[in-house]
């Protein structure tokens, strides 16, 4: 079992940096950031090294699956075994050639199939080192959420490595918003942890915190018509869209619970009964 990795070895000491994209196979907008940027590094004047896998999950990236061929979710199988499943044997060996070997990490992700994710930073903000790089990348939004057991970000924390997952877009497109937004973001991380030799663009937005976040389900089936999308900020008790039939009777409003701003919504129209329509993180 092998991982294609490309490993950038500075000239000078430094951080390790890992990088890591597609441990859902179909979230590519992650593949693209990492291409873009091993094209900028330069080892002559890198301190420090860069260790690169952009398609972590190439099973899933081949046939253009969030999954492995067994059906597993990667991203709730570490820390893995040796002697597991496919997904239990792949997530040891990620853990133990690139997680432990790094002293930081960025994992990039991006929304499901049908739906959209604002670009958005996800990490342990109580974790000062975590925070400070975390404020470096400068994203629209960090979000101090607890990592789910069995994901990548869980593992890393509980061994000590600080770690960021990046959100932005959806599944199976490259979509340049985020995708600048995260190459502009990484080069800013390198440059707080002095990997950099030159200064990347400053951020030109506030950063916005959230500790809470919340998703709204669809309470009946039906065409869903939504009002607002990812990355508007919305009020307490503002109507948000609207789900009805096709002749748009029996029509059911959606509305926001609190002040913040929409993480992610879904594409497509349709929706059934439950499916999550809209993320919404309360502004601190």
């Amino acid at each position: 079992m092998s991982i294609p990795v490309e490993v950038v070895n500075g000239k000078f000491a430094g951080p390790r940096l890992w990088l890591s994209a597609a441990l859902h196979g179909d979230e590519v907008n992650g593949v693209e950031i990492v291409r873009e940027l091993l094209a900028r590094i330069e080892p002559d004047t890198l301190c420090g090294a860069v260790i690169a896998v952009p398609t972590v999950n190439v099973f899933g990236f081949i046939n253009g699956s969030r999954y492995l061929p067994d059906r597993r979710d990667l991203n709730r199988s570490f820390p893995g075994s040796k002697k597991g499943s496919l997904a239990a044997r792949l997530a040891r060996l990620f853990l133990e050639e690139i997680v432990t070997q790094s002293t930081h990490g960025i994992d990039l992700h991006t929304g499901a199939v049908g739906r959209y994710n604002h670009p958005h930073i996800r990490g342990n903000l109580n974790d000062p080192e975590t925070r400070r790089i975390a404020a470096a990348f400068g994203a629209p939004v960090m979000m101090s959420a607890p990592a789910p057991v069995g994901s990548l970000r869980h593992t890393a924390a509980n061994r000590g490595i600080p770690i960021l997952l990046f959100e932005g877009g959806e599944a199976q497109r490259f979509d340049s918003y985020p995708v600048a937004v995260g190459l502009a973001g990484i080069q800013r991380v390198m440059d707080e942890l002095g990997m950099y030799r030159h200064t990347p663009a400053p951020v030109s937005h506030d950063l916005l915190e959230s500790k809470t976040s919340t998703w709204l389900r669809a309470k009946r089936a039906g065409i869903l018509r939504l009002a607002f999308e990812s990355g508007d900020f919305v009020k307490k008790k503002q109507l948000l869209g609207t789900i009805g039939d096709v002749f748009e009777r029996e029509v059911i409003k959606i509305s926001a619970p609190f002040d913040g701003i929409i993480l992610s919504h879904v594409t497509h129209p349709l929706v059934h009964q439950g499916d999550a329509i809209l993320h919404i993180a309360q502004l601190s």
